[in-house]
């Protein structure tokens, strides 16, 4: 089949967009409002975008009455906002948050689960929640849509601190088989993470994978390499060497 979207008929019972980019990662996002109202709420369009300083991503579809959603008004007010990682334990409690309530409802009532204090911004985070990022707002994009809800915002955070549970790590790495996380597939299907595979590109120096992990110490050392004119393969590999022998 092939379709245009907004253009030609797909001729499916239900559109199948959202069904063909799974699974997608839940960002379950609370936030205070400048009354010191609370607001949590789920969105399936969110991700991570870089390491280095770490920034998230969510985005969040107008109402269908055409307003904007009060986790954007909130981020934008004050600056700030907490992602806490959705999970199957949590699951009923996301599916709550995501009813559409009057601006100023605190969905931590709402659905059950305990506020805990941020440590660095002024917004509560899930206690039962076992990963949280305490995030600085950066900026919006609006993206036009048809109405309703087509017109999208999405809002682009800076992580400044991260909240783990010792008892979802196993041997220094976060283990999700311990933390069981769940994500949006299409239509109104879920999944839950518990098993995972390895792979590692074949070929590629430790210059390369460190970005693929993620690991910022590293990527500040081979910018140190860099500046230093040591541009060449196995800079990162040279500046441990260097380290060990101090």
């Amino acid at each position: 089949m092939f379709y245009q979207p907004g253009v030609t008929d797909h001729g499916l019972p239900h559109d199948p967009f959202k069904a063909c980019v799974i699974p997608r990662p839940i960002g379950w996002i609370s936030t205070k409002n400048k009354k010191g109202q609370c607001n949590l709420a789920p969105y399936s369009q969110f991700n991570n975008l870089t390491f280095d300083p770490p920034y998230v991503m969510f985005s969040s579809n107008q109402t269908a009455h055409g307003t904007r959603k009060d986790t954007v008004i909130n981020a934008e007010e004050t600056g700030t906002f907490v992602w806490n990682l959705a999970t199957w334990n949590l699951r009923e409690a996301v599916n709550i948050t995501a009813e559409q309530t009057p601006y100023g409802t605190d969905e931590f009532e709402l659905c059950g689960v305990t506020k805990e204090q941020a440590t660095l911004v002024d917004v509560p985070m899930i206690k039962e929640s076992p990963v949280k990022f305490e995030c600085e707002y950066h900026t919006t994009v609006r993206l036009p849509g048809n109405p309703p809800m087509g017109t999208v915002d999405i809002v682009i955070g800076k992580v400044i601190g991260v909240h783990i549970a010792d008892g979802v790590l196993t041997e220094g790495l976060l283990d999700v088989r311990k933390t069981e996380p769940i994500a949006r597939c299409g239509y109104y299907q879920y999944t839950v993470v518990r098993e995972t595979f390895e792979m590692v590109i074949p070929n590629m120096s430790d210059d390369v994978l460190y970005g693929l992990e993620g690991n910022a110490a590293l990527n500040r050392r081979k910018n140190e390499v860099n500046m230093a004119g040591g541009q060449g393969e196995g800079g990162v590999e040279k500046v441990e060497e260097k380290e060990k022998e101090k």
